[in-house]
């Protein structure tokens, strides 16, 4: 539109030139042109970026800044009625500059002046229709499209707003998701860890005060066995405010060598845990290791303080496409079907799954009373290169 001025402006001048060759106005004409020119320049400094019906008024600086563009133009046009052509794109820097009411007047204003201005240029060719009505309906077609234009972009604007407003919600939502699955987190980790640990301490030292007249050996053993837990469970805990990784894979330990320590740990006098793997060992990502292990700390402290059990098996198994862990216990057994609904009670059994179900796998529990129970948690993982 503003290349398409400065075009239309220098057409007039130099139809203007040639046709009016020596003529008195000559002079003045040139000065308006190249007045209207700079003032046409300066725009983008004084007039607005862009108004509409409904926003705020043109500053004062751009309302002067129109008048003495289109009061230039007007002198001009009645020197010299040619440039009257250059009306296109001030039609349209009007319908920007100011609100829609005051823009159609003065659309209008200025399309009578061109009309005036042309039918000045073929008075001595006689009257012509389209001089008169031609004009008026190009204005009125440019405005109209002008219009529509600018009530899309208005409707558009607002999608966009309404969309940004909308990511913004939604970044919160996921915000307050990802605050309350923390929190799940870290309360699954302070329950495999800390709470375990700490039941266990209570357990075997209510032991040793029981044997402690009768069997101080035995008392004093159980007793190392609970220096044992608690120097683990400080080890956790200054790993859990590290970094929430489980303490016995830092290091650079692998699952396997955590696990066999981990039933190692878990043995005693009463319960006997064995480690056992199968299949060809392969590195496994360091979320399905935390998270095994911390299956397999959880499943043994639920067979150690529930279960009556004397013997338990940890068993890792690598298959080409998961990693399998089984863990399996003689001990007094219970009702599979109505562990969902004790178990809302504690988060043993519910962190297990959750874990599981994070990494895309599936953990079933096998038990009957009296026999025994087999828990088994299957995790897939990427295919091997």
């Amino acid at each position: 539109m503003h290349l398409a001025f400065f075009v239309l402006l220098c057409s007039s001048l130099t139809r203007y030139l040639i046709v009016h060759p020596g003529a008195r106005t000559t002079p003045w004409v040139i000065i308006l042109a190249l007045v209207l020119a700079l003032l046409y320049v300066l725009g983008p400094v004084l007039g607005p970026q862009q108004a509409d019906g409904r926003g705020a008024p043109p500053s004062t600086a751009s309302r002067l800044w129109l008048a003495a563009v289109i009061g230039v133009w007007f002198a001009l046009v009645v020197l010299a009625p040619s440039f009257g052509w250059c009306v296109v794109p001030l039609l349209y820097t009007s319908l920007r500059s100011l609100r829609t009411r005051s823009a159609i007047v003065l659309v209008g204003l200025i399309t009578l002046c061109v009309v005036a201005a042309q039918l000045k240029l073929r008075l001595r060719f006689g009257f012509d229709p389209n001089l008169m009505f031609a004009p008026f309906a190009g204005a009125a077609v440019a405005t109209a499209v002008f219009l529509y234009s600018q009530r899309q972009t208005d409707r558009l604007r607002a999608v966009i707003l309404d969309l940004v407003r909308t990511r913004r919600e939604l970044a919160a939502t996921e915000r307050r998701e990802g605050t309350l699955a923390e929190r799940q987190r870290l309360s699954m980790e302070i329950h495999d860890t800390l709470a375990q640990g700490l039941s266990s301490q209570q357990m075997l030292l209510q032991a040793a005060d029981r044997l402690w007249d009768t069997d101080p050996v035995a008392a004093r053993r159980h007793i190392r066995t609970a220096e044992s837990i608690a120097e683990h469970n400080l080890a956790e805990a200054r790993r859990f405010v590290h970094d929430l990784a489980p303490a016995d894979l830092a290091g650079g330990g692998d699952l396997a060598d955590a696990l066999r320590t981990l039933a190692e740990r878990e043995s005693s006098d009463t319960l006997r845990v064995r480690f056992h793997q199968d299949g060809t060992p392969a590195a496994l990502p360091d979320r399905v290791q935390a998270a095994l292990l911390r299956i397999a700390q959880g499943a043994l402290a639920n067979i150690r303080e529930h279960a009556d059990a004397g013997t338990a098996a940890v068993t890792l198994s690598h298959l080409d496409d998961q990693v399998v862990l089984d863990i399996a216990d003689d001990g007094r057994g219970f009702d599979p079907t109505l562990s969902r609904e004790q178990a809302v009670r504690g988060h043993g059994l519910p962190a297990m799954r959750a874990r599981v179900r994070q990494l895309g796998g599936a953990l079933t529990i096998e038990s009957t009373p009296g026999e025994g129970t087999v828990l088994t948690a299957v995790i897939p993982l990427p295919p091997r290169p």
